[in-house]
């Protein structure tokens, strides 16, 4: 991809939490029924993410209700889109999790962690210093060749 498409991608970014895969979220979504705008709430686990350098990545929500899946693909900033909010995320392995379209809901056993500690991890991340590596003075380094030559 170009460097200046790139650059341009990334002024057009919100401010959004790194989603991904195996992250169950609530998409907060506005539907329009004749005059009136509602917002409705979609729960599901994050799929695949498509375009992460675009302005706008695609992210695929499943979820299953009454035995039934379904799947939605919401552009992430899209106007339509309230917002997206973190539930909890499942460790899993892959960037793309097709295979769950194949599994009934209970053969699917992940370990999830809640938003209160992801969010705690990213703070702790943000507040860390980065690890300077402390390097002992040439003067000190000439001292000790110099006491191995003499014995």
């Amino acid at each position: 991809m170009r460097t200046e498409v790139m650059d341009f991608n990334k002024t057009q970014k919100k401010d959004m939490i790194n989603f991904r895969a195996g992250d169950v979220v609530k998409v907060y979504r506005k539907i329009k029924e004749g005059e009136k705008e509602r917002i409705q709430i979609f729960e599901g686990m994050i799929i695949s993410i498509k375009g992460g350098q675009s302005s706008s990545p695609m992210i695929t929500v499943r979820k299953v209700s009454n035995g039934v899946g379904i799947e939605i693909i919401v552009p992430a900033f899209s106007p339509a889109i309230e917002k997206i909010e973190l539930v909890k995320r499942a460790k899993v392995r892959q960037s793309k999790l097709y295979y769950v379209r194949d599994k009934a809901a209970k053969a699917l056993r992940f370990k999830f962690t809640d938003k209160s500690e992801i969010i705690e991890d990213v703070a702790e991340e943000e507040k860390a210093p980065t690890k300077e590596v402390e390097t002992e003075p040439k003067e000190a380094v000439a001292e000790t060749k110099k006491d191995s030559s003499e014995k």
